[in-house]
Formats: structure tokens, sequence, C-alpha cells
């Protein structure tokens, strides 16, 4: 393939709006890609070179992306910012130069231009940033007009394509079957692989029938199974068939532990034979490993030849057996000054499930058996920064809620309730695992995670931060759609509001991206296209003639920012469900 045909396919799906008529056109663009492009084309369309698991990035925010453009085309970085605050859209101006520009344009095959893309993002060092420059305006100035626009915009993450991962796979289906009937394999490949580039390829190189042969391993991220809510404990045990196992639930960041050889994917950079390979992934696939240094060390000493946990890391201060907060814990989730935040917050990993082990896939295979094998793993030694999660099988609810009483006592959220014979369900959120946290002040069971949709100029005090109140919305993975749930103007202190701006900056768009639906009378004064996600909590739900989600957070208050990507927050059908819990209270 090559790139004016990709191209012309993104330009075609640029002009379309109805969410159908995406997935279709797309999965023409997929159909045109050989097997050993599609892959690539699947990383460029959602705006990335490699899975996020793999932990490159471009590197290359707006203000250098000014400062390429104007290299490129011999302008001045202050003309290039004159034209960018003209169009608000920085590839329609490298478009526009472009088309100034003597030199005639060339039609490199795509999978070339991949290649200098991925070799601009992999300079570093000194110079690097001079390196990238160069290299990148060369490009620019290589290819067509039509092509910088979308050259530009890649890296920037601001493709505005508007859609997910979960487009992907549904233009997979449609390019196999011209239908969705394909999907649920698909997200299930996806699912224990966390890889869509992986994913395609296997299914164009393999074919449809083999997508149930991809199976976990050791160095790619697994999608994280998700619990459930019910209103009371009585339920939770009703759902349960008497083989209710009880944890404590940490108030920490999910991690997933991997230790064995080195994946086929990494295989550039060896581990030697004594040194064995461990990888720590977050919630949403970023590769953490570095952040924990301890956790990694005793990762390393554990007593198998492979083996992927699933835990939660907490701060936690062993000399007092005390946990921190969530803020202060979080302080350890940062690329710089990690051995001075190690010497203040102490993390520990509790590990309350095991995903494979020795080479075999352990999804499948009932959680009483996983418990077993994590157990006699965990009884070969004593680790100071790896714990197992205590467990308790209860038969009553009275039992249940001493447990939760007495977690709650000790700082914790509450309880998770899992039953002994579920499989492990990756990437779902399924009421085989159910938790139950200390009720707020109101009814509503637990916090919304939302999505920053765009901000309203503040009066009085807040005019000195540039924001008063913001639109927060929820997901519909059935159609892709982010829907209105609330404004937000409180819960924040004078730093946070700053903090929201600087946040909310990388993001903020002339025009509502495409799978926003918000409702005129809430449109914001400054949009924001999706990137920043944070923890809302509010007295109830209520239903909504105002907000398009068709229900709305009464006496909202933001609690936190939230380390997730925009598809991973709350969903429209998990608002449905806490609304019932909330009414059968």
């Amino acid at each position: 393939m090559r790139l004016d045909t990709f191209v012309l396919h993104l330009e075609d799906i640029d002009k379309t709006t109805a969410r159908n008529e995406i997935t279709i056109k797309l999965a023409k663009l997929l159909q045109r890609a050989d097997s050993q492009e599609i892959d690539k084309v699947c990383y460029l369309v959602l705006g990335r070179l490699l899975p996020r698991y793999r932990g490159l990035e471009f590197n290359l925010a707006e203000k250098m992306m000014i400062q390429v453009v104007a290299f490129a085309f011999n302008k001045t970085p202050d003309e290039v910012h004159h034209l960018f605050h003209q169009t608000g859209d920085l590839g329609l101006v490298a478009e526009n130069l472009r088309q100034q520009w003597p030199e005639k344009a060339k039609n490199p095959p795509l999978l070339a231009v991949y290649q200098r893309l991925l070799e601009i993002a992999r300079e570093e060092g000194a110079g690097s940033q001079e390196r990238k420059k160069q290299k990148m305006a060369a490009l620019l100035r290589l290819v067509a007009p039509r092509a910088n626009r979308y050259l530009v915009r890649i890296p920037l993450g601001k493709l505005r394509l508007g859609f997910s991962t979960a487009t992907v796979l549904d233009a997979l289906s449609w390019m196999e079957r011209q239908d969705k009937s394909l999907r649920p394999d698909l997200q299930y490949a996806f699912n224990v692989s966390a890889d869509v580039g992986r994913v395609a390829w296997w299914l164009k190189a393999k074919g449809a029938a083999k997508l149930k042969a991809i199976t976990a391993s050791p160095g790619i991220p697994i999608m994280p199974a998700l619990a459930e809510r019910e209103a009371t404990l009585t339920k939770i045990l009703e759902r349960m068939n008497g083989h209710a196992l009880v944890e404590p639930k940490y108030d920490g960041f999910r991690v997933q532990i991997h230790v064995g050889p080195e994946p086929e994917v990494e295989k550039n950079k060896l581990f030697s034979a004594k040194e064995k390979m461990v990888k720590i992934f977050s919630r949403s696939t970023r590769d953490i490993t570095a952040m924990l240094p301890e956790v990694v060390a005793d990762a390393r000493n554990l007593p198998v030849e492979s083996i992927i946990l699933d835990g939660e890391a907490v701060g936690f201060n062993p000399k007092t057996g005390t946990f921190f907060t969530f803020q202060e814990t979080t302080t350890r989730r940062r690329k710089y000054g990690v051995k001075e935040a190690r010497e203040k917050i102490p993390v520990r990993a509790f590990i309350f499930d095991v995903l494979y082990y020795n080479g075999e896939t352990l999804l499948r295979k009932p959680f009483h058996s996983r418990r077993q094998i994590v157990e006699q793993v965990f009884a070969k030694g004593k680790w100071q920064h790896l714990a197992l999660t205590p467990q308790t099988k209860v038969q009553s609810v009275a039992e249940a809620h001493r447990l939760f009483e007495k977690y709650i006592r000790r700082g914790l959220e509450g309880i998770l309730v899992k039953e002994a014979n579920s499989q492990y369900h990756a990437g779902q959120r399924k009421f085989s695992w159910i938790k139950f946290k200390r009720a707020m002040e109101g009814k509503l069971a637990d916090t919304v995670d939302c999505l920053l949709m765009g901000y309203y100029y503040g009066r009085g005090k807040r005019q000195q931060f540039g924001i008063g109140a913001i639109l927060v919305g929820v997901y519909s993975p059935r159609d892709g759609t982010f829907y209105t749930i609330s404004k937000v103007g409180t819960g924040l202190t004078d730093e946070q509001w700053r903090m929201l701006r600087r946040r909310a900056q990388p993001f903020v768009v002339k025009k509502p991206p495409k799978n926003y639906q918000v409702p005129d009378e809430l449109k914001p004064d400054v949009w924001v296209a999706p990137g920043v996600v944070m923890e809302i909590s509010a007295d109830v739900i209520s239903r909504s003639p105002i907000h398009s989600a068709g229900f709305a957070l009464r006496f909202p208050r933001f609690q936190r920012f939230r380390d997730k990507s925009p598809t991973e927050v709350t969903t429209l059908e998990e608002i449905r469900e806490l609304f019932r819990i909330q009414e059968e209270k």
C-alpha cells in the first residue's frame, strides 16, 4: 500500500459522521492492507506506532511540532503559531504550507513511512530533539500536502477520526464477515493480548478460525478483569451460589506482574539467562516497571520459570503495618525521582490472582484452582514487597459483614467477593467478582470515573484559573460515544483547578469530537478531546431530561485524577446498573 492510498481512506473517514459508516470505511482500508501492513495501519489510525505496553511515544508535543513545520517550510515558529491559532489544526497548516512548497511530492510505500516515523520516535540521547525535528521536517517536505495533514496529526494524538480500539475490532469483523459477528472472537483475542495490531495480523495471516489460538504470554499484558457492584451483602452472597470468597479491597493502583523469558517482540533487548525478564503493567496496560524497582527485585526472585500475577500496589509502612492514602501511593507513579519516592512511600504489591504459570495459561481454570497455585508459589518464601492477599471463605452475610468492618477499620476501601468456581474474565466486568465499599453519605454505591469533555470559563476568583466548571461524561462501548452526565464545579482546590487546566490544555480542540453527544444548552466554552479522566463522587444518580446520558449526578464532587484511557471510564450500562442498585437500597 502506498501512502496516498492510506491518506485517501483517512480523508474519506474524516468526512464521515455516522458510526456504522466509519466502521465500514475503516474495514475497507484494513482490507487493502496485507499481512505485513495491517498491524501498522491499526496503530497509525489510533495515533500510535506500537501497542501502549511497548512504551514508545512520539514525544513530539505541539510546541515541538510547530518548530518542525516551521523548519520544514522555511517559516518562523511565530508565523506557524499564528496560522495554527487561525485554523486550530496544525495538520491543516502543514498541508497549506506544503502546497506552496516547490519540491515535487513523492508517494512512498506506507511501510517505508512507518519505519521513518519509528526511527524518529526512537531517537534519544544528546541532540535527539534536533534530530527528530530535522527528520520529521524532511518527511513532511517529501510527501504530498494532504499526507502532511495526517502525518502531523498522528504524533500529536489529534487524528480526529472519532474512534477507538473497539471501532478497529468492529472494522476487522466487517473486513472478514461484512458484519460484526466475529467481534466476540476478536474481543477475546484482544483481551488476552492487549494488542489490536497483533490481533489484526493474526486474523489476516492465519484466518478467523485461528483467533482463539491467541493465548497469554509473559511480557504481553492481559486486559484486567473488573468487578461488578451490588446493593447489599445479601444480594452479593445470593449471586455466589454458596461459593463466596472474601478479600480486602485495597485503595492503590492495579499491577500485572510478568516474569519469564523475554517476549519475541523485544528480542532486541535481551536479558541474560541469570536475570529473568520482569515487566509490570498498569490497569491501562502501560509499562510501569521502572517505577517499582523494589517489586521488580522481589518478582525476579520468585521460584518460577514464568508467571503472570494480578494484584494491587499500595503504599505500605512495614514498621507500623499501616497503609498510605491513595494520593500518597500514586506519587510512586513517576518516571523521575523514583529512588526518593521509594524511600518516602514504600510499596507492597498484594497479589490476588495468577493468570499464567510455568508455560500454562490459567484464564479458564476456576478461581480456587488458581488460588492454590499462587499459594504454593508464595509458600516457598517471603518477600518484603510482594504479599498474597488474604482470603476467607464465607457462608453468611454476618461473616461477610464482620470482614467488611475489619478491613474498613484498617483504612481499606471495603471488600471484594469472588465466586470460587469462576474463570478469569479478561477485560470484562462480571458478577463473579463484586465489590462492596463503604457507603457514601448518599445512596450512590460507588464513585464514577468520567471523561472531561469541556470546560466553562470561571467567574470571580476562578477567573485567574481560566476555568470555573467542567462538563464530564460516560462512555457507551456499543456505539463508541461519550454522553454527558454532569457539570462539576466543586471539590477542587485552587491548585487542582490549575492542574486541571494544565492537563486539559494538550487536548483542547476547536470543535466537538465526533463521538461526543452534547445538548446545545450544555455546550462548553472550551472543548476538550478525550484524554483526561477523573473520579467523581455524588449523592445520587437521577434521571435527567437535559444530559445526553439520560442520567445526572446530583451534588457531584471531584475526587481525583485517574490514570485510565478514555474508553475505560464508567460506561452508560454501568450507570444504569448503579441507578438500579440505588433504587433497591
